[in-house]
């Protein structure tokens, strides 16, 4: 009996030990590169997902210089109200489709002095239109702020005084053209052909209805 309880707790032999090691070794190697695998990989796509979202966010564009903000009843170039009126300046004028020498003629004004209402501005170019609304884009070279008007009524009767009851002092055919002097608001004081007179608001083409001029 001695001698198998002796033979039943022997130590296990060198070789058996170290290939018992050798395994657990292994089995822990494996577990520490899938460990390893596992988190190199969740790593690699959190790089990823970071790379294409910052591929994806839109870039910050440098914000533009404000535009700037023209009131619709005021010249962006001179600060001078819109409408208003001017005359031409020589005896012929070009009215182009748009503010530029490149662009068509659609219009020749050819009355030196003639009363033009300028209706928008672009840099050195103004658009005009006479009185039945014909015109373009002007150059401004070509306008003088000397205020005219155009006789709209056949026979228009001009007095001394801006009263209906005042001496008429003169008569004017439609189409000629006086150089305003000053205007009420009804009346208007024009020169023409020499002579002087108040004439009604409503026969003449030139000024606006409730403009006065000293």
């Amino acid at each position: 009996m001695r001698q198998k309880q002796d033979r039943a707790w022997q130590r296990p032999r060198i070789g058996q030990t170290r290939q018992g090691q050798m395994r657990r070794f292994n089995r822990i190697l494996a577990i520490m590169l899938a460990l390893g695998a596992t988190v190199s990989g969740a790593v690699l796509m959190a790089q990823e997902t970071e790379t294409e979202t910052a591929a994806e966010a839109p870039k910050s564009q440098p914000e533009k210089p404000p535009e700037k903000q023209c009131q619709p009843d005021v010249g962006c170039v001179t600060n001078l109200p819109l409408p208003r009126y001017v005359s031409l300046k020589g005896s012929e004028g070009n009215a182009r489709r748009g503010p530029g020498l490149t662009h068509r003629i659609d219009w020749v004004f050819t009355r030196a002095g003639m009363p033009l209402k300028i209706t928008a501005e672009f840099e050195n170019w103004r658009r005009v239109e006479d009185n039945e609304g014909a015109g373009g884009w002007v150059h401004y070279s070509l306008l003088s702020g000397v205020r005219t008007v155009l006789v709209t009524l056949d026979m228009a009767e001009f007095r001394d005084a801006p009263s209906e009851t005042a001496t008429v002092v003169a008569q004017a055919e439609m189409g000629v053209i006086g150089r305003v002097q000053a205007c009420t608001l009804d009346w208007c004081r024009v020169a023409l052909d020499g002579q002087r007179g108040w004439v009604q608001k409503s026969a003449v083409w030139g000024v606006k209805s409730d403009e006065q001029i000293d």
